[in-house]
């Protein structure tokens, strides 16, 4: 498990990817990669039980994690090729013709450490609770992992698949929502309003964690407390509170930065505040 000092330079490393990669393709999504760059860290680095020389779609004997929000697949890439499951160069190849990197994750050309892809939105947790029914069935003591967008939980099957996970027992399952508060039209509550998550997933039955996104101690504390719903016949909802586009100033806490490229000098700049880690760039 890395300690914090390293998740903390892993993650500003994941941040620098980031920025050159939808830079360079001129297209892409950086503010929600942004602000779930610790979190999806922490996980990988630090909390899911995964291997990338044993990795199987099937996702026997190891933790799965499912990417709902498609669209930050920017940070989904960056940490799958940081924890060794392609080769860091692929990086420099995102939304390029013919790349194994798409702009919504796929596994039509076999990309390792991808279970499902996901591009539609609210489609995630119903399949990471079919692959966590799946691994009851089957014995499997592991996890299955899920991390969905607040814009993303507009949608009726992420309601609908709660509603199965409650009824299915799946305490192996640990969904999460970057609560961000932004989605591609604006703010999330000038959009829909769909108010007190908290609120909602407790209603449903399930286990509610609230912590900070940008707050290792906050995330690893966090993921010890999910821990406990084994055994309990409940799932558990992790709820997020981060800051959209996080780490750069001007991409940091406005919906503007959604899905927007930045360009030469803003991903210089972007760089700059973001400084260098000794993991060096792809």
């Amino acid at each position: 498990m890395a300690s914090i000092q390293q998740l903390k330079q892993i993650s500003t490393q994941v941040r620098r990817d980031i920025v050159r990669m939808v830079s360079a393709a001129g297209s892409g999504h950086p503010g929600g990669s942004m602000s779930s760059a610790d979190v999806l860290t922490a996980l990988y680095f630090g909390e899911m039980n995964h291997d990338p020389a044993t990795w199987r779609r099937d996702g026997a004997g190891q933790d799965a994690f499912i990417l709902s929000a498609g669209h930050i697949a920017p940070v989904y890439y960056s940490v799958l090729a940081r924890a060794g499951y392609f080769p860091l160069s692929e990086l420099g190849t995102l939304r390029k013709f013919g790349s194994i990197l798409q702009g919504h994750p796929s596994v039509r050309k076999g990309l390792k450490g991808v279970f499902q892809p996901s591009g539609s939105l609210g489609q995630g947790l119903s399949a990471a609770a079919g692959i966590a029914l799946g691994k009851k069935l089957s014995g499997d003591p592991n996890r299955v992992w899920v991390l969905c967008g607040d814009g993303e939980s507009e949608e009726g099957q992420i309601w609908e698949a709660g509603m199965f996970a409650i009824h299915h027992h799946l305490d192996n399952l640990v969904a999460m929502t970057d609560w961000n508060g932004q989605q591609i039209d604006g703010p999330v509550a000038e959009v829909a309003g769909e108010g007190d998550l908290k609120a909602k997933w407790e209603a449903w039955g399930w286990r509610v964690i609230v912590a900070d996104a940008h707050d290792f101690e906050a995330i690893l504390k966090a993921y010890e407390e999910a821990k406990k719903g084994l055994g309990t016949g409940v799932p558990t909802m992790i709820l997020w509170r981060s800051d959209m586009g996080h780490g750069v100033d001007f991409m940091a806490g406005t919906h503007k930065w959604h899905g927007k490229a930045p360009s030469a000098e803003q991903c210089e700049e972007a760089l700059r505040q973001l400084g260098e880690t000794p993991l060096g760039d792809y």
